[in-house]
């Protein structure tokens, strides 16, 4: 709980810093772990295509570092899930470990009866009572045990919407670098094309007119 608590918290600060964020510098100051591994993905992919890559590579960037976003929002969430397992487990079976008890006491309440030949209340009622305990110890751990895992699934599930808030910013401050990237891309192949002859830019630009001619 304490865990979740201070992650939420982190995890809303860098929510604030990417949606405030033009650039990948800016982002950069993000301090959660998931946040950071976002930012750092974007950022890889954005310069694997080199300092100046074509427009198809741009086109693809978005689409790869959306599809691995995901990933990182669910190792988080695997993560945060680890310590809610065992709450999980705890009310779903200590109720029928409590009853196991209760069981396995009646029985032997019944054979002491039945070695003492005695049908008295007196007799039968201390060791159904014993018996009866095992089950009042199973509820008391599994009670609590239920309502602190709703109360953290809860809790999980806004976790969960804050970090698919940071990666849309994620991908937010990724398009504004995208933006600034294809101008220069696009200056680039005029700056090329401004090299090369009337008949030879004719053909870069329309094949179809060129092989016409």
């Amino acid at each position: 709980s304490l865990d979740l608590t201070q992650a939420k918290r982190r995890l809303a600060r860098d929510i604030v810093i990417l949606r405030a964020a033009q650039n990948f510098q800016q982002a950069a100051t993000t301090s959660y772990w998931a946040t950071v591994e976002m930012v750092r993905t974007a950022q890889a992919e954005l310069h694997s295509g080199g300092p100046a890559p074509s427009p198809r590579a741009l086109e693809g960037i978005e689409e790869r570092v959306a599809v691995q976003l995901p990933i990182i929002e669910s190792r988080a969430i695997h993560q945060t899930l680890s310590g809610t397992n065992l709450l999980a487990s705890i009310g779903a079976t200590a109720p029928f470990v409590g009853l196991t008890g209760t069981v396995w006491g009646i029985m032997n309440s019944f054979l002491g009866i039945a070695q003492s030949h005695a049908t008295s209340l007196a007799v039968v009622a201390p060791g159904i009572a014993e018996a009866l305990l095992a089950t009042a110890m199973g509820l008391a751990a599994a009670i609590p045990a239920v309502l602190i895992y709703n109360a953290m699934s809860r809790s999980i599930a806004g976790y969960r919407r804050s970090l698919a808030e940071a990666a849309s910013f994620t991908l937010c401050v990724l398009s504004r670098e995208i933006d600034r990237c294809a101008p220069q891309t696009t200056s680039s192949a005029a700056t090329h094309l401004g090299g090369l002859s009337e008949d030879a830019r004719i053909s870069v630009i329309h094949p179809i007119e060129a092989g016409r001619a």
